[in-house]
């Protein structure tokens, strides 16, 4: 019996997943990653942060055999093909199509300096008014600092684009980009509605060094005979969605319309809302791009990001988890009954999160994380346990209100049910201080990208069709009788903040 398929590409900086989701049943019948243990990044001064693109294409030859031969799928069955892919990165190809330099990735600071002389320079209400936010440590501003220290490199650039433009490109041989991905790095210009040639001009960019713009859900190419024998795809199989990491996390929780979002709690935690009118915050604390169905309709996905989420969650075990001069580390499920011994609000303990590094919504301050209102007589590991994970909400309720300055309405957040979120304190807080609803969803980034490639393709009719079989795992609601106290809790917490 012929079978139909869907094929996925998540292309992070830890490693390439590759999802097959049966057409059908919408159900992933086969997913792989590599590399096993976490991919190299090559940090060759502090602060920079590079990855070598081809590295990124032996992965995903390897999970794609993977994949065909867990499910015996036939070539001709795979009907379309979806790709997310780590944002704000940068790669530099010649006129063969071959990466000129390793791609300078999403956590590199170096062109920090780039964008905010250009930001000055230019001026912030142009700069926010058509970008939607500071052109920042962005992909625009780190080609300008390719431009200025490696003109030989620079020179030499036919197309720049980003990590998924790249593995498209690899796939179907021709360049092409979205109006998404020219949003994440800050060349598109969402007054003039084209590639932002003001931003281009001030940093001596050629706008033929960018490629063509293709619809994020739309046949964007279709796999070339060289690549279909490396992957053992059929040649001629469509390309038909492409976007960044967190607006396809968005996508895959069907997070589509004004008042939804999506969340991620790991090493750092994201918050993505989507607005239905062009607005951005004048601090440029939070950042806006276009939506995976930004077109006709406003749909922006609003980006707020915390670095010290999870990290604080692991250093707590590590270190007030840990048997006193022992080794041995509790488990999180663990933490989280002894973190459940303490009440909301931790008795007046309140923890900031902010200890790895620079915040965005605290306007690029690095402010540390501290402890305040411990009290020697009442507080135990279980209140410190909790003060941490509620002290984590609270850094997300303070980048949602910004949102909310925007015009955001937040009302039902979706995520899948990993990392923090496998914590009930964690997610009633979330619900607690929000007021939104919370839906964990069984989903990840590969299978989203496919079920994007199926809409793309014109299989599923649209975004409703596409997640008919999403699995709803759990729907947290606040609760009223609780909601008091979480307010309380985190009125204080804001007191603390600098």
């Amino acid at each position: 019996m012929n079978r139909n398929y869907l094929l996925g590409y998540d292309v992070g900086s830890s490693s390439v997943k590759a999802s097959l989701v049966e057409v059908e049943s919408g159900a992933c019948v086969a997913s792989a990653f590599y590399p096993k243990t976490e991919a190299p990044i090559k940090a060759i001064r502090p602060g920079w942060a590079e990855q070598d693109p081809n590295a990124w294409w032996d992965y995903l030859k390897s999970a794609t055999a993977d994949v065909l031969a867990q499910s015996g799928a036939a070539k001709d069955e795979v009907k379309a093909i979806g790709i997310s892919y780590q944002m704000h990165g940068l790669v530099c190809v010649d006129k063969d199509l071959k990466p000129l330099r390793d791609a300078i990735i999403w956590c590199d600071s170096r062109a920090v300096p780039y964008g905010q002389k250009a930001f000055d320079t230019l001026g912030s209400e142009r700069c926010l008014s058509h970008l939607l936010n500071s052109p920042g440590n962005f992909t625009a501003a780190k080609l300008a600092w390719v431009r200025e220290n490696e003109p030989d490199v620079f020179n030499r650039i036919y197309k720049v684009m980003l990590p998924g433009d790249y593995i498209a490109t690899r796939l179907s041989g021709t360049p092409a980009t979205t109006v998404s991905g020219l949003s994440e790095g800050m060349m598109w210009d969402f007054k003039e509605n084209q590639p932002a040639q003001f931003l281009l001009d001030y940093y001596g960019i050629p706008a033929e060094m960018l490629a063509d713009i293709v619809p994020t859900f739309g046949v964007q190419g279709e796999v070339g005979a060289a690549a279909a024998a490396e992957l053992g795809l059929q040649a001629g199989t469509p390309i038909t969605y492409r976007a960044g990491d967190q607006p396809n996390n968005a996508l895959s929780l069907n997070v589509f319309e004004p008042g939804e979002a999506a969340t991620t709690a790991g090493t750092s935690g994201v918050v993505y809302g989507v607005l239905g009118n062009v607005a951005y915050d004048p601090k440029s604390r939070v950042n806006t791009f276009a939506h995976v169905n930004h077109g006709a309709d406003t749909r922006l996905g609003v980006l707020l990001c915390i670095n010290g989420t999870g990290i604080l969650n692991s250093w707590m075990r590590r270190i007030v988890a840990s048997p006193l001069g022992g080794n041995v580390e509790g488990s999180y499920a663990e933490m989280n009954d002894l973190a459940a011994q303490a009440p909301i609000g931790a008795d007046g303990l309140s923890i900031l999160p902010f200890g790895n590094g620079a915040e965005r919504v605290l306007c690029n301050k690095e402010v540390g994380a501290s402890i305040h209102g411990i009290n020697f007589n009442t507080h135990t590991q279980a209140h410190l346990l909790r003060a941490a994970q509620e002290g984590i909400v609270f850094s997300f309720a303070y980048g949602m209100e910004v949102m909310q300055q925007m015009g955001m309405s937040l009302k039902t957040i979706r995520a899948g049910k990993a990392n923090m979120f496998l914590s009930p304190i964690f997610r009633n807080t979330l619900a607690g201080v929000t007021g939104a609803t919370i839906e964990l969803c069984d989903t990840d980034g590969s299978v989203g990208a496919a079920r994007g490639a199926g809409i793309g393709a014109g299989i599923y009719a649209d975004n409703k069709e596409a997640f008919a079989s999403l699995n709803k795992l759990q729907v947290i609601e606040p609760v009223a009788k609780d909601q008091p106290a979480y307010k309380e809790a985190y009125k204080r917490w804001l007191t603390y903040l600098p």
